[in-house]
């Protein structure tokens, strides 16, 4: 009797049962939808996993953050900043008695110096400055505050002497060798209009000397300080004007300052 043979191929457990492979995979992709739905809920714990990069990039202060579901913390009143003002400029300048403290300067022949009518339109300029509420410091000619002395502005006041029969006017100069050339012209340019429209003396260009366009002073202070000199007429013919009418050469004298330092005014 013959026996017969069975030949073929073993049959695997996916191949012998594909509906049970299929029921489990559908199982495992709404398992982790479930999970996904859950954690944001507080049922299933997050573990974050920080390496030293991400660490890295986290800031090192900060808010705190507010727990999922928590509520919202109403915010404070914000603290109001004041800025500190600005600090206000005091204006400061320097005013030079000329000859004060060191010579006579011209003398006349009937005994009147210069260094007499310097100092008393010097002290008159100064008070009439400082009762603007300015910083003004009355100087000598060879004050030894002069070196490296800094201000808005510095002026000398000086006279012409009693020499030229005949001669009237002012002058009005700044250093020859100007490290600020351009501010210094505008010193001289509004001490001249002013002046001569106060006092209505002439502008007296032709006598402008090296005592002046070179005065110590000028090299003497520091470079950043404008600074010019004037002349404010002749003792001899503009006499009348430099000792009876002072406070009207002072008043000239400040209005070309208030021109420089504040800007143009009527005169």
């Amino acid at each position: 009797m013959s026996k017969t043979i069975n030949r073929s191929k073993p049959v695997t457990s996916s191949e012998s049962d594909p509906w049970a492979a299929g029921l489990l995979l559908r199982v495992l992709v709404v398992l982790a939808a479930g999970l996904a739905l859950l954690a944001p809920l507080g049922f299933v714990p997050i573990i974050p996993v920080s390496t030293s990069a991400v660490a890295a990039t986290q800031p090192q202060s900060g808010p705190a953050l507010i727990p999922l579901g928590a509520s919202t913390p109403t915010p404070g009143p914000l603290a109001l900043v004041n800025p500190e003002p600005a600090a206000f400029h005091v204006i400061r300048v320097g005013i030079v008695a000329g000859h004060v403290g060191s010579d006579s300067g011209a003398v006349c022949p009937d005994g009147l110096q210069e260094v007499q009518l310097n100092s008393q339109i010097a002290d008159l300029v100064v008070g009439m400055l400082r009762a603007r509420g300015w910083n003004v410091d009355l100087l000598e000619e060879f004050d030894e505050r002069l070196t490296g002395y800094q201000a808005d502005v510095l002026l000398s006041i000086h006279a012409d002497s009693c020499g030229y029969a005949g001669k009237t006017g002012f002058k009005v100069a700044r250093a020859e060798s100007s490290y600020i050339p351009g501010s210094e012209d505008i010193l001289v340019s509004c001490l001249s209009r002013y002046y001569h429209a106060r006092t209505g003396l002439p502008f007296d260009a032709n006598t402008i000397t090296f005592d002046m366009t070179r005065y110590h002073a000028f090299y003497e202070i520091d470079q950043s300080t404008p600074a010019a000199i004037i002349e404010t007429g002749f003792m001899l013919d503009d006499r009348e004007i430099l000792v009876e009418r002072q406070d009207v050469v002072a008043l000239g004298i400040v209005e070309g300052l208030v021109c420089f330092l504040e800007g143009e005014t009527a005169p």
